[in-house]
């Protein structure tokens, strides 16, 4: 069974901004980003339960997948559709500011 995926308007606009950079700063790689955020997207709908439960979450199993080379991690609830919450760089030493 596959799910939809739907992004929020904030997370949209985190993939905006970090596409923009990668775009801008990794000239080598433009496009790893966004491939690696659709290969999750396409990942999670498909098994919706993969990746971690993320417990420092206000939203109730909220869970979180690695994206192996950018080092980006996208953050999603479901049950009746996949709703990403949020993509943040896994580096930054605090997750991100979650809301149901």
């Amino acid at each position: 069974m596959s799910l939809p995926v739907r992004v929020t308007r904030e997370t949209e606009t985190q993939i905006r901004e970090i596409d923009s950079w990668w775009r801008e700063n990794r000239l080598a790689v433009p496009d790893l980003f966004l491939s690696e955020l659709t290969q999750s997207f396409d990942l999670i709908a498909g098994a919706p339960q993969i990746g971690r439960l993320y417990r420092k979450s206000p939203v109730r199993n909220a869970r979180r997948l690695l994206f192996k080379r950018t080092r980006y991690h996208v953050y999603v609830t479901m049950p009746d559709e996949v709703r990403v919450l949020a993509v943040w760089h896994a580096q930054r030493g605090v997750g991100p500011p979650l809301r149901a």
